[in-house]
């Protein structure tokens, strides 16, 4: 199988928080994550903000990625937020998505790819969408897909937007977190049905 580096380490599980303080950041250390996939004939799925959907280009081409070549052959999708996460209504379908996820997944390996990276801008959940309080729901059953599928991803947020209880669920949510360039282990990693369990009994208290 080929090799799956993150920030300089092998990759044993396939879900990861990536915590960022800036784009800047964020592209230096994902950038070569991306470039490893395409020189290994692997697949990249990378779902933006819209606002950001030119500059997620350009950035990749900076890291020497042949991004229309990639694009035409199928090799790079690039996805905003209402082709994916978002439903026909704008609202978060946290069921919906997971099926996208699973079908992605699966998508990526009828069409002939070793392995499907997604990579995924979580700025949608601090907007004013319906459904975006469902994400930490979402975050724990995706491990299970992900796991099934063999496919890695990589759940971005920005650390500004986040609060110390949130960042804690998401850390919570995460097999593995990034935070400051460097991938760990992660003590707090609550298995999902766990997690399921203490969240549900949180909204009915």
């Amino acid at each position: 199988m080929n090799r799956l580096s993150l920030a300089g380490t092998e990759l044993n599980y396939f879900h990861v928080c990536a915590f960022f303080n800036s784009r800047d950041e964020e592209y230096a250390v994902l950038s070569p994550f991306f470039k490893e996939a395409v020189d290994q004939g692997e697949k990249n799925l990378h779902i933006v903000n819209p606002e950001h959907s030119a500059n997620h280009r350009q950035r990749l081409g900076q890291a020497g990625i042949d991004v229309p070549h990639c694009e035409s052959c199928g090799q790079l999708e690039v996805l905003e937020w209402q082709q994916a996460y978002l439903d026909e209504t704008g609202g978060f379908n946290k069921d919906k998505m997971l099926a996208t996820v699973d079908h992605l997944t699966g998508a990526g390996r009828d069409a002939g790819y070793a392995r499907l990276r997604i990579m995924g801008d979580m700025g949608w959940v601090f907007t004013e969408i319906p459904g975006a309080a469902d994400i930490l729901e979402y975050e724990a059953e995706v491990n299970e897909v992900l796991e099934r599928n063999k496919q890695p991803a990589v759940c971005v947020y920005d650390v500004a937007k986040l609060s110390g209880a949130m960042m804690m669920d998401l850390l919570r949510t995460h097999p593995l977190p990034l935070v400051g360039g460097v991938v760990q282990e992660n003590p707090f990693y609550t298995p999902p049905r766990e997690m399921l369990e203490e969240l549900r009994a949180r909204k009915q208290g």
